[in-house]
């Protein structure tokens, strides 16, 4: 993609106006997102083999020996011995598992390229708490709901996505270049209209898409998540709430707003244990 030039008095009118054109046609990520597009529509395929799925994800290597890793973490390994190929590994990761973590090391090669280098530490805080929020998704679904955990742990993790790709765009820019307060700002104030509009552009579930909606909005939590939405909602609490804002404003306040029952506590530390799980894989 060429880098931008705008207009210098309004930058952000014009990112915002290209981005809102370029999800009519067809949405630009890096080569390895358009790798978890093609992916998920195989996994969609019921005639797909395994054999085709593997050759799929043998085109981005990274994500090929994250994903024999995980099947090799401590939530997988009491499922068999050690595993040694990738095909082995989709076996006992399941593919919906296989797609929440392809998208995962996807999110971790972005904020590590080049052209992030000037958003880095954002872009990190961003990842490591959307792995937080997965985390904390999988064991609320798990524990307090008959939502599949797989499900809500893919939801937590795409449920900044509009914020990755808020600075991904950004970076083609120069005009914010240098200007981190003003992307943070662009980033609290549109990542979650910019995120459902991306998930419905990429083809995801439209329950998925709504539960990424809002999920930063401060309301009550309920004493039991009831679907999808509140489950991702309950989980970006979890994992620190309005990371967005962190540098924007005033955190400890924002935070505050957020209250959650003891229920959701109780689990604090399965969500770490599944974090640190996580994030020793997929780091």
């Amino acid at each position: 993609m060429e880098r931008r030039t705008g207009t210098p008095e309004n930058p952000r009118f014009r990112l915002l106006e290209d981005i809102a054109r370029e999800m009519s046609g067809s949405v630009v990520f890096p080569t390895t997102f358009d790798l978890v597009v093609r992916l998920r529509k195989i996994l969609e395929d019921p005639n797909a083999s395994l054999d085709r799925i593997a050759d799929v994800l043998k085109l981005e290597p990274l994500i090929a020996v994250r994903l024999v890793g995980l099947a090799n973490s401590a939530a997988y390994r009491r499922r068999g011995p050690e595993v040694r190929d990738l095909k082995t590994a989709i076996q006992r990761l399941g593919l919906r598992s296989v797609r929440s973590a392809a998208l995962a090391i996807a999110l971790g090669q972005l904020i590590r390229s080049k052209d992030m280098a000037e958003f880095k530490d954002y872009a990190l805080q961003l990842w490591e708490h959307s792995v937080g929020c997965a985390a904390a998704a999988w064991v609320v679904a798990a524990n307090m709901t008959r939502v599949d955990p797989e499900e809500a742990m893919l939801a937590g993790l795409v449920h900044d996505l509009g914020a990755f790709y808020l600075l991904y765009r950004a970076t083609r820019y120069p005009e914010f270049h240098g200007r981190q307060d003003t992307v943070r700002h662009l980033v609290a104030q549109w990542h979650e209209s910019i995120g459902h509009s991306l998930l419905v552009a990429l083809g995801m579930p439209e329950d998925m898409a709504e539960a990424i909606r809002d999920h930063d909005q401060p309301r009550p939590a309920p004493d039991t998540p009831r679907n999808l939405a509140e489950i991702v909602y309950v989980a970006n609490v979890l994992a620190g709430g309005m990371v967005e804002w962190i540098g924007v404003g005033d955190t400890a306040e924002a935070l505050s707003a957020y209250i959650l029952p003891e229920a959701y506590q109780a689990l604090r530390p399965e969500i770490d244990a599944q974090e640190k799980d996580l994030l020793s894989v997929l780091g």
